[in-house]
């Protein structure tokens, strides 16, 4: 195979993987909550744990594995990512099996699989830039975005249908098969990413090593506004989400596969939008539909607000939510994008590290918060303040993005003179 054809051949095996566990894991959505809820008898406290407190743990525990994956070759700390996460999670169905399981063992569960998903993402960027030429990079993520969106379209009625049927844990083995069955596909793909350079002598790992991440992305002119916004933008959209399922399914009376099928049939929107993001780019420009596209994903949320009972309130919900997920499928792969072609290649780890570890913890503070804002003052309106908030989201957009990038190599080409 000659090298031009050699990047396409790689990233389809990639792709397949990710297509695979993307879906397994959307399989198994809310799994470990209806597990102990059904299984285990726990509380609200304890399903309130499980959501918030593993997502935020893993955050913080990926962040010693961005420096260390980042002078390592990418597609074999996937593999390894992948393995540990069927491991850990083959430990349910056991334990279950022999009337072990406990919500301990759940939490230890879902920190690792958070972890493991932080380092797994991060290298995938760093894989794709190495194996997907430049100009090709938005059609790869776009890609990746429309796989993610199918697998949220599909995966929760499945595995919900799935979890009726056949028991509790049955979407946790399929979502460890998809693992499996990952890092596989991982393996076919033969390499293809490039060995990093380490330097020499070889420096321990210090614990200012664990910001650099975060200190790249802040002093840069063109991510630091894409990261702030995207962090807040994704936060105030998650906390709204517990309690749009408590206002539905609750005073309003909705059955829970109306609810399911109100944010199913949406995520079409993000099969729209993602195939719609090149040609959008290659017509208006990164600029344009970064802000455009930022700024309508932003305007959204608040018509859940208004959401009431019966056919109607179903017909605004799923509204509103196809323009949300449209507008997030143009955004996303337009941002990871930008974010690999302006990360230099020995900082793309540690930066999509710190990245999603942010969005994580941002997500389950957030989270946390508006659930006690939900109990003083009510879901509808504790939803009403997220969708307000999120209409001032598109002032943290970057203005002129092309300028900040040249500035930043200019600056770059300077010091680099100057030594």
């Amino acid at each position: 195979m000659d090298g031009r054809r050699s990047p396409g051949w790689r990233f389809g095996w990639l792709w397949a993987a990710y297509g695979v566990s993307t879906f397994g894991t959307r399989f198994a959505f809310d799994a470990f909550a209806l597990i102990a809820l059904l299984v285990l008898d726990a509380g609200p406290a304890e399903v309130s744990l499980l959501a918030a407190v593993g997502p935020a743990v893993g955050a913080v525990l990926s962040v010693p594995l961005g420096p260390w994956v980042e002078y390592r070759r990418k597609r074999p700390v996937m593999i390894a990512t992948d393995l540990l996460r069927c491991a850990v999670l083959l430990s349910v169905p056991l334990a279950y099996a022999v009337d072990a399981l406990t919500v301990a063992q759940l939490l230890v569960v879902s920190v690792t699989v958070a972890a493991a998903d932080i380092t797994f993402q991060a290298a995938v960027g760093a894989y794709v830039k190495d194996v997907v030429p430049r100009e090709e990079l938005l059609r790869a993520n776009g890609r990746l975005e429309s796989t993610n969106w199918t697998a949220t379209m599909l995966g929760p009625p499945l595995g919900g249908a799935a979890m009726g049927v056949f028991g509790p844990v049955t979407t946790v083995v399929a979502d460890a098969v998809s693992y499996l069955l990952s890092a596989g596909a991982l393996g076919a793909a033969g390499g293809g990413d490039r060995r990093p350079e380490r330097p020499d002598p070889r420096p321990r790992l210090r614990a200012g090593d664990l910001l650099d991440g975060w200190r790249y992305i802040l002093r840069s002119r063109e991510l630091r506004p894409l990261f702030l916004n995207t962090v807040l933008v994704n936060g105030l959209i998650m906390a709204s989400s517990p309690l749009l399922i408590v206002l539905m399914v609750g005073p309003l009376g909705f059955a829970p596969w109306q609810y399911g099928l109100a944010f199913a049939v949406p995520c079409l929107g993000g099969l729209v939008g993602a195939r719609l993001s090149r040609r959008l780019v290659a017509r208006f420009g990164p600029r344009r539909v970064l802000q455009v596209a930022g700024t309508l994903r932003a305007c959204w949320p608040i018509g859940l607000a208004f959401v009431g009972p019966g056919v109607a309130g179903l017909v605004l919900v799923m509204g509103v939510e196809f323009g949300l997920i449209t507008s997030i499928g143009v955004f996303n792969p337009v941002l990871a994008t930008r974010r690999l072609e302006g990360t230099p290649a020995d900082r793309v780890v540690r930066t999509l590290s710190a990245w999603s570890a942010t969005g994580k913890a941002s997500i389950a503070a957030l989270t946390a918060f508006w659930g006690l804002l939900a109990s003083l003052t009510g879901p509808r309106t504790a939803i009403a303040l997220a969708g307000a908030l999120l209409l001032a989201t598109p002032l943290l957009l970057p203005r002129r993005l092309d300028e900040a990038r040249r500035e930043e190599e200019a600056e770059a080409g300077s010091q680099l003179s100057g030594g």
